[in-house]
């Protein structure tokens, strides 16, 4: 006859066992870290680390980190500073040279030192077909007891929102912990996206269209959220890069005092002395846009954008012919270049293979000539956290269609008559009717918003973007 008194009680002990083991591994490890850390024989210099796994990856994060560490370099003498990357195989020049080559920067080469990371496979989606979020978060647990163990750094900065990091090197790394969060890990729109069973890129069909699955997943964003917000809890200093952001990490941590709305770091003032290559005798008229290639920047709504584009213009066939999407990005890996290969094929599909193009990792000099080229900009984005490329359009001088929601529509794009610098449309024919709008425009109305977008993205510049983030970090430097 089972027992279920025997059962429970081995459970016990088996629980007690494992529970005691772990924690002993625990206070191994901490003491092995602080140990490690006694052994240094410059203790005076204080050991700066950027937790960045991408840092190679060329986008408008990586902007941030690279001025973040230009800003720290001008303003610290006394400090060692350190990037932690998974890009291992990049060397040390290659990844500074593609950062000065591609955000027209110079940095200090000889005061960044690289920390190379071989378990950056543990925070790729890929790798996490279910529980994407869970599993990614827990894999940057496995990462930052890596980068802990190769390094310990009195300082550590995260600036890719890799929040289940912190408790690892607050509790046992004893660092001070800032962080830049672009987008949060989740949020309240995710949820509401989840509740009305709308399908996206992170809510699949059959999730979407099966009541019992959406309950679950439902649960599980609510149980993920508030341990996110513990997490979270464990800054010292936090950083967000927008309104919109702003509210949600607030919501979500409870940290209103600690929190800092810092801008990202654009490119304007060169961006503003740009001249714009076009004429109205133009073979063609170039919207351009820009952005990695990844699923939430949403390209197939800019193909169906133009789809419904040429519905709209069917009676002007002169004008659509001279009519060209220009999509410039960046791919990080093989799954960002099958993205490229898929909407390639969507645009076959679509009958749009001569009227769109696809650029990829272009040079900054070849993007500049890209904006000096282009007439519109264009951004599909849903709930973009801030919005670098919309900004960069403006400032070039393109007139912006960018999606009304997240950064654009909360701190970039007003639409207001008598102000407006933009347009900010929602699904792919009000994108369209946008588009039309501006072709159909007097060039002295066009005139205006190009000169209204201009004069409205000084406080986005990179001197802006310096002085917010030494002003939030400098509790945790001095």
């Amino acid at each position: 006859m089972f027992c279920w008194c025997s059962f429970v009680y081995v459970l016990f002990f088996l629980g007690s066992f494992l529970a005691i083991g772990l924690l002993t591994v625990c206070v191994l490890l901490r003491q092995l870290i602080k140990f490690q850390r006694r052994k240094r024989t410059d203790q005076t210099v204080k050991h700066v680390a950027f937790f960045h796994p991408y840092c190679n990856a060329g986008g408008g994060g990586e902007r941030v980190l690279w001025c973040a560490i230009r800003a720290l370099l001008n303003r610290y003498e006394n400090i060692k500073l350190y990037v932690y990357t998974g890009d291992v195989d990049a060397k040390p020049a290659e990844i500074l040279a593609k950062a000065e080559r591609s955000f027209n920067l110079t940095l200090d080469v000889d005061r960044i030192t690289f920390v190379y990371l071989s378990k950056r496979c543990w925070v790729e989606a890929s790798r996490y077909s279910h529980f994407t979020l869970l599993g990614q978060s827990l894999g940057s647990i496995v990462l930052a007891f890596e980068a802990l163990l190769k390094l310990q750094p009195d300082v550590f900065v995260d600036t890719m929102g890799y929040a289940f990091t912190y408790p690892v090197f607050a509790y046992f790394g004893g660092c001070k912990i800032g962080c830049y969060t672009h987008y949060p890990t989740i949020s309240t729109d995710m949820l509401r996206r989840v509740q009305s069973q709308s399908q996206s890129y992170n809510n699949r069909g059959y999730v979407a269209k099966n009541p019992f699955a959406t309950w679950l997943k439902i649960v599980y964003y609510r149980m993920f959220s508030r341990v996110y917000g513990w997490v979270g809890r464990c800054a010292d200093t936090v950083m967000v890069n927008s309104s919109w952001t702003e509210n949600h990490i607030i919501s979500l941590w409870d940290v209103p005092y600690k929190t800092h709305r810092v801008y990202p770091p654009c490119e304007v003032s060169q961006l503003k002395r740009l001249e714009s290559l076009t004429d109205e005798q133009d073979d063609h008229i170039i919207i351009l846009s820009v952005g990695q290639y990844r699923p939430e920047k949403d390209h197939p709504l800019q193909l169906q954008a133009m789809y419904e584009l040429r519905t709209l213009l069917n009676n002007d066939e002169a004008l659509w012919n001279r009519l060209k999407l220009l999509i410039v990005g960046s791919c990080r890996d093989e799954e960002d270049r099958v993205r490229v290969k898929n909407m390639q094929d969507l645009a076959k599909h679509l009958s749009l293979e001569n009227s769109v193009e696809f650029r990829v990792n272009v040079p900054y000099r070849e993007l500049l000539q890209c904006y000096q080229r282009a007439t519109i900009g264009l951004h599909c984005m849903w709930n973009e956290h801030f919005g670098i490329s919309v900004v960069d359009c403006m400032a070039a001088g393109l007139i912006m269609v960018a999606n009304r929601s997240g950064g654009p529509l909360m701190d970039i794009i007003e639409t207001s008559e008598g102000s407006q610098n933009g347009y900010l449309a929602y699904d792919a024919y009000d994108y369209a009717r946008c588009i039309a709008n501006i072709l159909y425009n007097t060039p002295e109305y066009n005139a205006k918003i190009r000169e209204a977008a201009r004069a409205s993205v000084d406080r986005f510049s990179e001197k802006e973007f310096e002085n917010g983030f030494l002003r939030a970090i400098s509790p945790i430097m001095d």
